[in-house]
């Protein structure tokens, strides 16, 4: 596959470099905040005497924080991609094809990597 360069001007990716960089911090500031919550249930449960229903509740509560911690590090993972293709002047091409994101695909999901078909056809295939 040939590389070609990104056509979008830089004020464009000016502000998608900004917006990717606020997201990351985001999604960074949340993990730690709910580092700290695990931590407390965890002291919490260690304390006294436990009900079973209680610690259902905190394993269903675990298991879908875990689920989301994982969906934080595709994004962030798909957010330093991005960056990494501004700063290569490829960003807004896909990672698959080569052909051109769309620019309101790219202002909806500023860590895209694939056009909106390309994304699709991955998902269904997970």
């Amino acid at each position: 596959m040939t590389i070609t360069k990104s056509r979008l001007d830089q004020a464009f990716l000016d502000r998608q470099k900004r917006r990717l960089t606020e997201l990351r911090k985001q999604i960074l500031q949340v993990r730690r905040g709910q580092s700290g919550e695990q931590d407390a249930v965890n002291a919490e449960s260690n304390d006294g005497a436990r009900e079973f229903e209680d610690d259902a509740q905190k394993l269903t509560t675990l298991e879908l924080e875990g689920n989301l911690a994982a969906a934080d590090d595709d994004r962030l993972s798909n957010i330093e991609r991005a960056l990494q293709k501004i700063a290569d002047g490829t960003y807004g091409l896909s990672e698959g094809s080569g052909a051109a994101i769309s620019v309101e695909r790219l202002e909806v999901s500023p860590e895209a990597l694939y056009t909106l078909d390309e994304q699709k056809s991955r998902d269904i295939t997970r």
